[in-house]
């Protein structure tokens, strides 16, 4: 068979199989609101040099009592729609008797209507317009540090649950082409306020997931696909524990491919460099079990890619082979459940605290997958990780209502998950116990 048809076919099969994984991590409900305040906040920053004295105020333009400022801009968020880029995400939630197969979400694009009010003898709201206009221009996107520095603020306390810096798109300002005709048609549903010098935003896109909890099934125990790519430097990799086995931190794996052998090679697993214990032209292989100390700490797990990296000291540089998609699935130990409380209907809410091999960076998407072993309780279910400051080997999560019984209990992190166990042919841990 051409090789070029077995890249083709297994890159597909990769392709479906990190769709599977993937959870994609959403806002919840404070997100456009916490849109509306970064933007503020940016606008303040940026016009208090060019126009002293003029603030920003997210009012209605015909708002009784006006409360617009002298000098100064108003943003007002006069449309939200569906996001073309997101409107097909989510069609199908759902099984067809109504279960969730995953939490809800939406995709919106805000519409922001910015005015400029001052002395028009000095020309103040065209100042401001240019003004405005730059500071978007210089700061189109909303980064994760942007977003915190607003929601941690004092001024903005009511946006302190946000987690628009944790979505997996980051929202980006672009402005918006409008004539006349438009303009016109937005200001007329201001009953009796004259045309103010104005200019439109859009903010795409804020993505917002439903709290209603998904269910997942148990994970297929085998699967059957070739992992062979027909590239300059690496043809394949194994792992120690077997095919289509998860790869953890106590496997040796063996990677395949040409021209591998070099004075100082590296083999780079998503960010992180590690030292091969075997190199040879055609075969690389690490002990993920034996790296130093200092290069297991940098090991994430996840979906990412693995490649081999030839260091060169003169002149100074890295010559990167091609990557290979590669999942590094996490080991977990169950434990103290914390906060037990009866809600009485055989519900309970509790504190779950979990130990991971590998460390987990706060930025990393995380999910508690809990399945009953009961066979008068059939209940799934998918949680999101509490929001961490600090990278950890210790992740917690809140179980609400939660039915009493034995639940097998597995870990997704940026996509990979951790295993579970098999006794007689059955999945048999690892298990918590409700209540």
């Amino acid at each position: 068979m051409d090789t070029r048809y077995i890249n083709w076919i297994q890159d597909i099969e990769i392709g479906y199989k990190l769709l599977k994984y993937s959870l994609e991590f959403m806002s919840n409900h404070l997100a456009i609101a916490t849109v509306t305040a970064v933007l503020q906040r940016m606008l303040q920053t940026g016009i208090v040099d060019d126009v002293p004295g003029a603030q920003v105020t997210t009012l209605r333009p015909d708002s009784p009592g006006s409360g617009m400022p002298d000098v100064g801009v108003n943003i007002f968020l006069y449309q939200a729609s569906p996001s073309p880029a997101w409107r097909n995400t989510d069609l199908r939630p759902r099984r067809p008797k109504e279960n969730l197969i995953k939490q809800a979400q939406a995709g919106l694009d805000l519409f922001y209507l910015l005015s400029f009010y001052g002395n028009e003898q000095e020309l103040e709201p065209q100042r401001l317009l240019g003004s405005a206009i730059q500071t978007v221009v210089d700061q189109p996107i909303l980064t994760p540090e942007i977003i915190r520095s607003v929601t941690e603020s004092s001024s903005f306390r009511f946006l302190a649950n946000s987690t628009l810096d944790q979505q997996v798109q980051m929202v980006q300002f672009v402005p918006i082409q409008m004539n006349s005709e438009e303009l016109s048609r937005i200001w007329s549903i201001f009953f009796q306020i004259p045309y103010i010098l104005s200019f439109a935003f859009k903010a795409t896109a804020v993505l917002i997931e439903g709290d209603k909890i998904g269910k997942a099934a148990l994970p297929v125990r085998s699967r059957e696909f070739s992992t062979v790519l027909n590239r300059p430097s690496i043809d394949k990799f194994e792992n120690s524990d077997g095919r289509n086995k998860p790869i953890i931190m106590t496997n040796t794996l063996t990677i395949q491919g040409k021209e591998l052998l070099n004075e100082n090679v590296r083999v780079q697993i998503g960010k992180a460099r590690v030292t091969p214990q075997v190199v040879s032209d055609m075969e690389v292989k690490v002990d993920l079990a034996t790296l130093l100390p200092q290069e297991r700490e940098q090991l994430k797990a996840g979906v990412q890619g693995l490649q081999i990296v030839h260091l060169k000291s003169i002149p100074q540089r890295v010559i990167e082979s091609n990557a290979l998609p590669f999942i590094l699935c996490p080991e977990i130990k169950i434990g103290d459940l914390e906060d037990l409380e009866n809600l009485g209907d055989d519900l309970y809410s509790a504190k779950l605290t979990i130990h991971v091999d590998l460390i987990v960076e706060p930025a990393q998407r995380l999910f508690l997958l809990l399945n009953s072993l009961s066979s008068e309780n059939l209940e799934s279910l998918i949680l999101p990780g509490k929001k961490r400051r600090k990278a950890s080997h210790t992740i917690h999560f809140s179980l609400p209502k939660i039915k009493n019984g034995d639940y097998l209990v597995r870990v997704q992190i940026d996509g990979a998950e951790s295993s579970l166990t098999v006794e007689n042919n059955r999945y048999s841990g690892p298990l918590i116990h409700i209540p």
